[in-house]
């Protein structure tokens, strides 16, 4: 009998690891980092139709990049699985700060081909988290302060970072992995209420991926930030959960 404490993940009856399968799209799972992905993500990363929507990795992206990045979300992936499996079974599903599933990737017969990332992380964009506008000065504090909010807090504001495989762009594929993403898995198991999600300006299509989820648009910052040596504009879209 699967552990209730996984609830609303089912697990690889091959390889025990767990996975949340896709809404609209069953053959395509949300899986945990793997360590064989690291020369995987190289080729996408350094992909203009990838990276260039990206802020966070870097250009050109190296296998070391790739090691150093799975070195650092796999542990935290693993220790929340561990801690659903050891929590106790009889209890409610308990509510956890991170999410374990990362990895998008197209089942095909016995094969599961790597197609991109899905993160759901506290909100690094605290530069816009005051009360009057954009506000470099007190990002940090503000980011701190919403990384200090317990477990479970509604008023943790949250953040949704996503890349897709430019082949498999134009599908719907990434609208329903957020959608899957955030109704099975952030609002029941991590008690997500409240989301940031931030797109550069020109990334009309994650703006239109947002909007299909019941996002809205909340404002545009023109010339918000130099990334990887271009001057950015940004738009906000925010999520707030009605249930």
């Amino acid at each position: 009998m699967a552990n209730p404490q996984l609830h609303l993940l089912e697990l690889n009856a091959k390889t025990g690891e767990v996975f949340l399968r896709l809404r609209k799209f069953p053959n395509i799972i949300l899986t945990p980092p793997r360590w064989e992905d690291e020369p995987l993500l190289i080729p996408y990363l350094n992909d203009p139709r990838v990276c260039d929507w990206l802020s966070g990795p870097p250009y050109p992206y190296t296998l070391q990049d790739s090691k150093d990045f799975l070195a650092r979300i796999k542990p935290p992936a693993d220790e929340v699985i561990q801690h659903l499996k050891d929590a106790d079974p009889a209890a409610a599903p308990i509510i956890v700060g991170e999410c374990p599933v990362w990895s998008i990737r197209e089942v095909r017969g016995s094969e599961e081909v790597f197609l991109g990332g899905i993160s759901i992380i506290r909100c690094e964009n605290g530069e816009l988290m005051g009360p009057n506008g954009v506000d470099w000065e007190n990002k940090k504090k503000r980011e701190e302060e919403n990384n200090a909010l317990a477990v479970g807090d509604p008023s943790i504001i949250w953040t949704i970072g996503d890349w897709l495989a430019p082949s498999h762009h134009g599908r719907g594929i990434m609208t329903d992995v957020i959608r899957t993403l955030l109704n099975d898995w952030a609002v029941p198991r991590m008690g997500v209420r409240h989301v940031w999600a931030t797109a550069f300006t020109g990334n009309e299509g994650s703006v239109k991926v947002f909007l299909k989820n019941g996002f809205k648009l909340v404002t545009t910052h023109e010339n918000h930030v130099v990334v990887k040596g271009k001057m950015r504009g940004l738009h906000l879209l925010e999520w707030q959960y009605e249930g």
